[in-house]
């Protein structure tokens, strides 16, 4: 018997702040435990730089220097090591309950991966995987993964570069990977590519990797969040 198509609710919160986005997830999150209901949540937030699990606590003479040039520091529960968020970058995070596609952590990842590639390829981008996880371009990486899977309820997720300001990547090594670098859409292709132009042609390659519907969404009212726990 073939399984129904999950259907996947389209959030589009704008411009948030990191711990908003976070807040947000967890309402989300929440909702798993009545019955499913996946939902991509698509947003962009204010210069930050978060760090995952693999990562000590940053240290602090770094934190300062990273706070003055006007960027927040969060400690996140993602996995990976520091990286930016910024506006111009694309940020995903898919909550599914991956009972509704498929119980696997790696393949998981690997959809992920796969469907930035198909993004890429529509803008005549020719992108892969390495070793290291993300999406890259030659030497350059232009989508960063970090994923939180909790009894198989996932969060976090990624963030494509499209217009970013690669300069706040100059004062952390991404991701922890030395010797490589960072690239967006727009550095790519020689134009400006606003995370506006390429959000439909996200959509379109998620529902085709995770042979899913998607619907649209509305995000909950500010009262009905709660602060991470």
């Amino acid at each position: 018997m073939q399984r129904a198509r999950p259907v996947v609710e389209v959030v589009r919160l704008g411009l948030v702040s990191y711990q908003e986005a976070v807040q947000l997830q967890q309402f989300y999150i929440s909702r798993h435990k009545e019955a499913p209901s996946n939902a991509l949540l698509l947003c962009e937030h204010p210069p930050v730089y978060t760090t995952g699990l693999r990562q000590q606590p940053y240290p602090p003479h770094l934190q300062t220097r990273l706070c003055l040039l006007g960027a927040q520091v969060c400690q996140t529960n993602r996995g990976g090591l520091i990286t930016f968020h910024g506006p111009g970058q694309l940020v995903c995070y898919p909550v599914l309950n991956l009972a509704s596609f498929r119980k696997s952590v790696r393949w998981y990842v690997g959809e992920l991966e796969k469907t930035v590639i198909r993004v890429c390829s529509r803008f005549g981008i020719e992108a892969s995987t390495s070793p290291h996880t993300g999406v890259w371009v030659g030497d350059n990486k232009i989508c960063a993964i970090g994923i939180h899977c909790g009894r198989y309820i996932t969060s976090h997720g990624f963030a494509l570069n499209c217009n970013t300001d690669l300069s706040w990547f100059r004062h952390i090594v991404p991701c922890g990977i030395e010797g490589k670098g960072v690239t967006s859409l727009s550095g790519e292709l020689g134009r400006n590519v606003t995370t506006q132009e390429a959000t439909p042609h996200l959509l379109e390659a998620f529902r085709t990797q995770f042979d899913c519907d998607l619907t649209g969404g509305h995000p909950p009212p500010s009262g009905g969040l709660q602060d991470p726990v």
